[in-house]
């Protein structure tokens, strides 16, 4: 019973004790806490300076801040604030002769405290192995495309693609169009509504161009998903790339301007892989059904004559109301046949440009010079002329720039084009009319799939864009020294001097009222010649 009694009195004398002696310790140790806190201070300054050295240094480069260490720095300011002013309001009472031993108390438990948390800051600093981390910054174009316009006529298109981009079973998706008619602009629109409808988690893009550089289109694809190769060869990257890729949940690549076979093994995109979704873009439907095997396919076809005119309007400007330029509008409109690349690309050219600029370019439209692409339209020309260069073989191409001159024959058939390709030699190799004419169905086929030619409801018929056509009789006259005219008052031979006379091998004449050509076509091996006269 005495030793319960005892145990209680030790007890209760160790609680009455200690609050007395815990107010004397804080105002015994006064001076040392203030020293320990300023010490602290110092050290929480320099680890302070150096962490935001490495903060500015990774923001340089382009890198996102770790959360847990800006955390880190505003505590580390809300302890240096706490500090100082704990410093500064002891400067007035440190020489009295009669301090005030409860502020002495205060302030010795106030930086007590500051200490502490000081010195539990410190040790957070030494745990950080990184300030930063690397991120890939957004598109702009995944936020908003410059230039786009939301054309009625490609609503269902794009409506359609993004159903396609949906379908859990289809993987492998295509849009195809003639050059210059907006497909990328088109896909890119696509993809920006899919990630902000959420249906993907990642957007990736890479051009891949007539010839394709498989290094580079890994890179791309890295760069979007913060990816760093270290591997030298191909295949190791697309082993890297393809780990990463089956990685996401939900990503969608885009594969822009194919123009023949891409083996997606070999860049590391993974086939078939759920949530993983490749749209691609082509100038030929034969690239994406034949060689890329996409399962849906979406042709994407000119503007109307109201958008068209609308495009052309609104990029021009309000000059377009001039009565002088109403009409010249209307003309240079209709010769684009509704191809954004020739509309852009003009009406930029003629924005607050004189009348006889707008005349002149209306001719540039219509009569391109031969054997060279200058001027407004220069840029469309060049785009057509790029997919004529890539035919596969020179019969193509002369059965291509053959179509091309057959522009006098309304409604022109494989009929008329068997005519003409067999009285020039063109089909070598066949012996038959049926091999001539199957030769003949399969080079236009060709032709149609790479979009230079424009498919007809009857399969043996076919036309093509003027701005096709007047790409073909420039490529004619400077590459086969063909002369090529249509609808002209005058021989067209007489502004040209005796040496171009000399090598020119073939002349087409269409709708001419000519009675006789002039000497001096020495290597003229043959000709189409459609030409009245008035009765």
């Amino acid at each position: 019973m005495v030793e319960i009694a005892v145990a209680i009195a030790v007890k209760v004398a160790e609680c009455l004790v200690h609050p007395i002696i815990h107010p004397f310790a804080y105002c015994y140790n006064y001076k040392s806490n203030l020293e320990k806190l300023k010490n602290e201070v110092q050290k929480l300054r320099g680890a302070k300076e150096s962490v935001q050295q490495k903060i500015d240094d990774a923001k340089r480069s382009g890198e996102d801040i770790e959360q847990r260490v800006e955390n880190w720095l505003i505590t580390a300011d809300e302890i240096l604030d706490a500090a100082a002013r704990i410093i500064e309001g002891t400067e007035d009472t440190t020489n009295r002769l009669c301090p005030n031993l409860n502020t002495r108390y205060q302030v010795s438990k106030k930086a007590a405290r500051e200490v502490k948390a000081a010195a539990e800051l410190l040790q957070q600093e030494g745990r950080f192995d990184k300030v930063s981390y690397r991120t890939v910054p957004e598109d702009v174009w995944l936020t908003s495309i410059k230039g786009y316009e939301a054309f009625e006529s490609r609503m269902s298109t794009l409506n359609d693609v993004i159903n396609a981009l949906k379908n859990p079973d289809v993987h492998m998706i295509g849009a195809y169009g003639m050059a210059g008619v907006g497909k990328t602009m088109l896909v890119k629109e696509v993809a920006r509504q899919a990630k902000a409808d959420k249906l993907f988690d990642e957007v990736v893009y890479a051009e891949v161009s007539q010839r394709p550089d498989v290094k580079k289109i890994q890179g791309q694809i890295a760069d979007k998903l913060g990816l760093k190769f270290y591997e030298e060869s191909e295949s190791g990257r697309a082993r890297k790339l393809c780990e990463r890729l089956k990685k996401e949940k939900k990503i969608l690549v885009i594969l822009d301007d194919i123009w023949t076979n891409l083996d997606l093994e070999n860049v590391g995109i993974p086939f078939g892989v759920r949530g993983c979704r490749v749209l691609m873009t082509a100038r030929s439907q034969d690239v994406l059904s034949s060689k890329m095997d996409c399962q849906n396919n979406f042709l994407i076809g000119v503007l109307n004559e109201s958008e068209a005119r609308d495009l052309f309007k609104k990029l021009v400007g309000d000059k377009i109301e001039n009565n002088d330029l109403k009409s010249l509008a209307m003309n240079i409109v209709k010769a684009c046949r509704g191809l954004p690349i020739a509309i852009v690309t003009i009406a930029r050219a003629l924005r607050n440009k004189n009348t006889f600029e707008w005349k002149s370019a209306l001719r540039e439209l219509t009569r391109p010079s031969s054997g060279s692409f200058s001027g407004v339209a220069a840029e469309a020309y060049k785009t057509s002329e790029l997919s004529y260069n890539h035919l596969e073989g020179e019969e193509l191409k002369s059965t291509f720039l053959l179509c091309c001159l057959m522009d006098f024959i309304e409604n022109p058939s494989v009929l008329y084009l068997l005519s003409y390709g067999m009285g020039l030699g063109l089909f070598k190799g066949t012996h038959t009319m049926e091999e001539a004419r199957d030769r003949a169905l399969t080079l236009v086929d060709k032709l149609k799939n790479s979009y230079l030619l424009l498919d007809d409801p009857e399969s043996e018929t076919f036309s093509e864009h003027d701005v096709v056509r007047h790409v073909a009789m420039s490529i004619a006259s400077r590459d086969q020294h063909v002369i090529a005219t249509n609808n002209i008052e005058a021989p067209p031979t007489e502004s040209l001097d005796k040496d171009t006379l000399k090598i020119c091998t073939a002349i087409s004449l269409h709708n001419c009222k000519i009675g006789e050509l002039v000497e001096g076509f020495g290597n003229l091996s043959s000709s189409l010649c459609r030409c009245f006269e008035d009765s």
